[in-house]
């Protein structure tokens, strides 16, 4: 059994080897993309929507309802990266229910990239509701001299956003195929629905983590030196 789809070779293209989680990858980008032009392809006010896109309108504002929640300073755009954080994951971990599918999110290369990419989020959410100086100056609050533990914590933050998604993903594949090889019939239903109610978790604390993040990173800073009213 492989433990990650990286060692997982399909083909090679230009003297490049693309393994499973390459392709994969792909193959949900294009599936996504695709979805989501064919359901909006009439996205007009003068056309009544089909199930479809009320399905669409419903997974929208149910992550636009989360972020608000979560953050006072909600936009479109964290809308944008958030959501399709959450929809790239749930789609990866469902997708392993497909009998030869490895889902990327096995690969501790794509949870990387995916941590990557909120680690680089976080300062340019906070650079741009913040400005260059207002965000450097959060790594120097309460002191100065936390600059090097707020560094390490942004740092660890990404690296357990990782780890948390591989392991769980691929200690929930490792576990299905044992199951599977002891009772064949059995484990494999049980095992799917379980992993299928895993991989829907895993997406939303991934990016429920992720909104946390930026909005602490875009809040405004507390006033501390307002005048008190007399009484």
């Amino acid at each position: 059994m492989e433990l990650t789809p990286d060692s997982i070779i399909v083909f090679e293209l230009w003297g490049f080897a693309v393994n499973a989680t390459i392709l994969n990858t792909w193959i949900i980008m294009a599936l996504l993309t695709g979805v989501s032009m064919l359901i909006t392809r009439n996205l007009r006010p003068d056309v009544p929507p089909n199930r479809w896109r009320t399905m669409l309108e419903v997974i929208v504002l149910g992550i636009q309802g989360q972020i608000e929640e979560i953050s006072r300073h909600s936009s479109k755009y964290l809308l944008y990266f958030s959501g399709t954080l959450f929809i790239f994951i749930v789609t990866s971990n469902l997708l392993m229910v497909v009998p030869g599918f490895d889902p990327p999110t096995a690969s501790l290369s794509t949870t990387a990239a995916l941590a990557l990419s909120v680690l680089v989020a976080v300062p340019m959410f906070g650079i741009s509701s913040r400005g260059l100086w207002g965000y450097l100056r959060t790594y120097l609050e309460p002191t100065a001299i936390m600059l090097p533990f707020n560094i390490i914590s942004e740092i660890t933050r990404g690296i357990s956003l990782a780890i948390r998604l591989y392991g769980n993903v691929m200690s929930g594949a490792m576990i299905a195929a044992i199951l599977l090889g002891v009772a064949p019939f059995f484990f494999p239903v049980a095992m799917d629905m379980l992993g299928l109610l895993t991989g829907l978790v895993q997406a939303y604390i991934f990016a429920v983590l992720a909104t946390v993040y930026i909005s602490a990173a875009i809040a405004e800073p507390k006033n501390n030196n307002k005048p008190k009213e007399n009484q």
